[in-house]
């Protein structure tokens, strides 16, 4: 998308091209609602001989976000792996650095990491971010989840005073329901939710959840109203609370005591039995299903 201004600036009104397809690409909840828009969009512009566009067209399977709702991916990019390496080495060392000084500076990376995550700890027990509305849900976010994940959080409960909800049908404890999202002035999107009143399931069709882990504003507004004060401990991960134990880490440093260089020791003797034992089961499903 950051290509899209030195791609398409030779063309007419580019800057109405530019917000059009940004719309498309952004605004899109089902793969069928985004193909007949980007259809619509080259046909408008006269952008049908583009090759560009049409190559991103062929590859919509691998970064248009309505072809990826179905992955659990938490908003992470291709590339994050090697940016959070970089700028974790960056306040250490340069690309002009002798390798023992790598070495060196190693153990005041790791140092420096743990830190900073004491601190955070820290501050998600000792200093609680207001809730942004009177929801019961939120609060029940509030208490448990680390201080980074709760803002996001709280983006969706913000948003769901954009939203307007209204029951579409209902048949034993299951109904389905219409949320209409003010996005500007001009834009409604609509998104159907079903909620579940027996095992309290939620589902939009925007999939947020699935993909990234968090309710979306679509089904908080449904569970208001149904007048829903608490939701499904499924809906809560323990990946983000901030209670969950670090019970020790794997990261070698010279810094370590040797009581937890044996635990670590102890640790890799267990991933490499494992591994090997994976390797084993993988080759049929009823081993696979045995190890499981």
């Amino acid at each position: 998308m950051k290509n899209i201004p030195s791609k398409l600036n030779g063309y007419k009104g580019h800057n109405e091209i530019e917000q059009e397809q940004s719309h498309v690409v952004w605004n899109a909840y089902t793969k069928e609602a985004f193909d007949r828009n980007w259809i619509d969009f080259l046909r408008k512009y006269g952008l049908r001989g583009n090759k560009w566009l049409s190559e991103l067209y062929e590859d919509r399977y691998i970064w248009i976000l309505v072809y990826l709702d179905h992955h659990f991916w938490v908003e992470m990019r291709s590339t994050q792996r090697s940016e959070s390496m970089h700028s974790f080495f960056n306040k250490f060392i340069t690309q002009n650095s002798y390798l023992r000084q790598f070495v060196k500076q190693y153990d005041n990376c790791l140092t420096s990491r743990e830190q900073v995550e004491r601190e955070l700890d820290a501050a998600d027990f000792h200093i609680v971010i207001s809730c942004a509305t009177k929801s019961a849900i939120e609060a029940q976010f509030q208490h448990v989840y680390t201080h980074e994940k709760f803002r996001e959080v709280q983006a969706q409960f913000r948003g769901k005073v954009n939203c307007t909800t209204r029951s579409m049908h209902s048949t034993l404890g299951f109904t389905a329901y219409e949320v209409i999202e003010q996005v500007s002035n001009s834009t409604l999107n609509k998104f159907v939710v079903t909620y579940d009143a027996v095992s309290r399931d939620v589902k939009c069709h925007c999939l947020l959840f699935e993909s990234r882990g968090i309710l979306c504003r679509h089904s908080l507004s449904v569970l208001s109203f149904e007048q829903v004060d608490n939701v499904a401990p499924k809906y809560i991960l323990e990946r983000w609370s901030k209670n969950i134990k670090r019970r020790h880490t794997h990261i070698k440093s010279s810094q370590y005591e040797p009581l937890l260089e044996l635990r670590s020791k102890r640790f890799d003797k267990l991933v490499f039995w494992s591994q090997n034992i994976c390797e084993f089961a993988f080759e049929s499903e009823e081993l696979t299903g045995i190890l499981h």
